[in-house]
């Protein structure tokens, strides 16, 4: 690659928003090397929700390149010939570790210069790491994160070295429930740590989180509370081989999973760019306060349209849907045209042992939960609608059929009125199947 390569269009971070944004450009007519996606990982985009299911599988695993983008929303799957058959540049195995929007310039660690016309900002989140605290020990081997490809791989290859061997998951959101069924198909023995006092407490009702728990336990999980992890002991190898915590207790422990959160990547364009909101701010269309400069997925703080309010958005689905928007309000205003501005319905979901549930629209208000949440129940299905100023915010589903999972969705969307609590209890799913 010559030094200072310009393109017209760069999209910079290679994740799940790169791939999208890459097939709306090819859909809206890309003449081949006027685009490059750089990316620190060394593989073309792929559909990051697999790396913490299917790819840990102990039957036939996930493996690329079966979930390369965009096979997430059942649309094709983008190989690495795509892009080049696309005349698509794939910038792999390079961090940027310079960005100057004045100078419309990008400086990677070798030194490499990359200029453009047009640069959509999509680098995602980094984990955040308990080492970033300061905790005690929490170098040593076999102390595990979960973000990318190469992470997934470290963790399949511990878990085989550690057959039937002690797991500790530390967290209780997504990767914590993810992981901890996942490892426990793995007979591993998986204790949960967490300090909220249910799981998934940023979405979950204590109803909600009462079923997952108990469904947890019975499938031999155990789940510890309020409490976090204070220090890790290692061995002469420096293999961890317990975890402390704050209540006193000490677990044994061959394989650590931290899963407490991630950060937007945000901090190449510090004091270049309007930020909000721990992000960067973006109108409907995606653009920054920066001309030719648009932010999508994780990074991105937008106006939700359905709620009046600026947000920012940390899920696949957003990841996909910001791209694409970006794109093709990028290509609209390359043409003097308009199109609608971001309309977005948040939307979260996840899977896990013989479960899988969808949530739609807003958590606020009061929660009324329906149908049967007993864990121990052969046929659960159950869900909650959010009321608030008499209207339906958001619907929560376990366990739905691809028509009920719609039924809820548009719940969400038309905020229909229900003043009535205990007949939305008794309706449950037929009050979202009448809209």
């Amino acid at each position: 690659m010559a030094a200072g390569s310009h393109y017209k269009y760069l999209v910079l971070g290679g994740g799940v928003a790169a791939g999208y944004a890459a097939r709306e450009f090819s859909k809206l007519g890309l003449t081949p090397g006027k685009l490059a996606i750089i990316s620190k990982e060394g593989v073309a985009p792929y559909e990051r929700p697999a790396l913490s299911k299917a790819y840990l599988f102990p039957q036939s695993p996930a493996r690329l390149p079966g979930f390369h983008t965009c096979v997430g929303s059942g649309g094709e799957r983008l190989l690495p010939e795509w892009y080049s058959e696309k005349g698509i540049e794939l910038v792999l195995n390079t961090e940027i570790v310079k960005a100057e929007l004045s100078e419309k310039t990008l400086t990677s660690a070798t030194g490499a210069t990359f200029t453009y016309d047009n640069l959509i900002i999509a680098t995602g989140s980094s984990t955040i790491k308990l080492s970033d605290f300061g905790v005690e020990g929490a170098n040593a081997n076999n102390i595990l994160y979960l973000r990318e490809i190469d992470d997934a791989d470290k963790l399949v290859e511990v878990i085989r070295s550690k057959k039937n061997g002690k797991a500790v998951i530390v967290g209780g959101g997504y990767i914590g429930l993810e992981l901890s069924a996942v490892l426990k198909l793995n007979d591993l023995d998986v204790t949960m740590v967490y300090p909220e006092p249910w799981c998934m407490p940023r979405l979950f009702t204590a109803g909600i989180a009462a079923f997952y728990e108990g469904y947890y336990a019975n499938k031999g999980i155990q789940i510890i509370k309020g409490t976090v992890a204070t220090g890790f002991d290692s061995n002469a190898n420096g293999d961890v081989t317990t975890v402390k915590l704050k209540d006193g207790r000490v677990l044994d422990a061959d394989i650590v999973v931290v899963g407490v959160g991630g950060r937007p990547l945000t901090t190449l364009f510090k004091g270049q760019v309007d930020e909000e909101k721990g992000g960067i701010k973006t109108d409907g269309f995606f653009k920054t306060s920066v001309p030719g400069v648009y932010a999508v997925g994780d990074v991105a703080t937008f106006p939700l349209k359905l709620y009046n309010e600026l947000r920012r958005v940390e899920h696949v689905d957003h990841s996909r849907k910001s791209a694409e928007q970006a794109v093709k309000a990028l290509k609209a205003s390359e043409e003097g045209k308009t199109i609608e501005e971001y309309d977005y319905l948040p939307y979260f979901y996840s899977r896990a042992f013989d479960l899988s549930w969808q949530f739609y629209g807003d958590n606020v208000g009061d929660a009324v939960l329906f149908g049967d949440s007993d864990p121990s129940s052969p046929n659960q299905k159950f869900g909650s609608y959010w009321i608030k100023d008499g209207k339906v915010f958001g619907a929560f589903l376990e366990s739905g059929t691809p028509e009920e999972n719609k039924a809820i969705a548009k719940v969400a969307r038309l905020q229909p009125p229900a003043a009535d609590v205990e007949q939305l209890k008794s309706e449950g799913l037929a009050f979202a199947s009448k809209f």
